[in-house]
């Protein structure tokens, strides 16, 4: 299908307009902290020329469209930790932006169970201008801050930040967060005994998401490429969809960080 023929296809060739946000926020880009702190799905946002991709408001706000409460516990924890942080600017379900580009979880036409009708029969122009516009420059703003800090005198941490849903496919998941690693256990292992320290914090080891498939596209680039110690934090999403709730959990990981840190 041509992008003339698909009206959700039909894009500017910069895709984004003057009133649509930044692909990315940076968040305390000088803090003094060896660690980079990255929320690769923290907006619900679509560009306007994509019309919410068919769907609306209280749809792209559910868990499909984007990490609840995720971007809040990592300017929490950006503050908290004097650390920078860069936060994805657009909703996953314009583009993953911890997939790689052209993966088929990439651009999703489904999310659980939910069909994406601005995300069917793509064409490749289409998808190239989602990519140029909310992903590319996303992971080019985490580059960067990588890049800046390597001058430092410790090299930096890499901690993804991310959310779960309590409940799927009719499993109550029993985990508060999740710890997310693949091969390098630098800072998984004791990040996960400091938090299992507290009885009142109950740990996955790669629960409910494995962080070895599918694969996951931030921390490879950013972290293990450059041989970082790296973890992915995954938090329970009702947990952290309040301030309150938001401010209680990072205060506890903020805790757990500092004393692996």
């Amino acid at each position: 299908m041509t992008a003339s023929a698909h009206p959700l296809s039909a894009l500017r060739p910069a895709l984004l307009g003057p009133d649509d946000p930044p692909p990315f926020e940076r968040v305390n880009p000088s803090g003094a902290a060896a660690l980079l702190l990255v929320c690769d799905h923290a907006s619900h946002a679509v560009p306007a020329a994509l019309r919410g991709l068919g769907l609306d408001e209280s749809m792209l706000k559910r868990h499909i469209g984007w990490d609840i409460g995720a971007a809040d516990v990592t300017r929490r924890l950006a503050a908290m930790l004097d650390a920078p942080a860069v936060l994805a600017g657009y909703s996953r379900l314009v583009i993953d932006c911890n997939r790689p580009v052209g993966a088929p979880s990439s651009i999703a036409a489904v999310s659980d169970g939910v069909t994406i009708p601005g995300n069917a029969a793509l064409d490749e122009p289409a998808a190239k201008a989602r990519s140029d516009a909310c992903f590319a420059p996303y992971h080019d703003a985490v580059d960067e801050m990588l890049d800046g800090m390597a001058g430092s005198v410790e090299r930096p941490a890499f901690i993804s930040i991310h959310s779960f849903t309590p409940l799927f496919d009719g499993f109550e998941r029993p985990w508060h967060m999740g710890i997310l690693w693949d091969r390098d256990d630098r800072l998984s292992k004791p990040l996960m005994a400091a938090l299992a320290a507290d009885p009142l914090i109950h740990v996955g080891d790669n629960e409910p998401y494995s962080g070895r498939t599918p694969q996951p596209y931030s921390t490879p680039r950013h972290a293990e490429a450059r041989g970082l110690r790296h973890v992915t934090v995954e938090i329970r999403q009702d947990l952290i969809d309040t301030h309150h709730g938001v401010e209680l959990w990072a205060q506890r990981l903020a805790a757990a960080v500092a004393e692996v840190l």
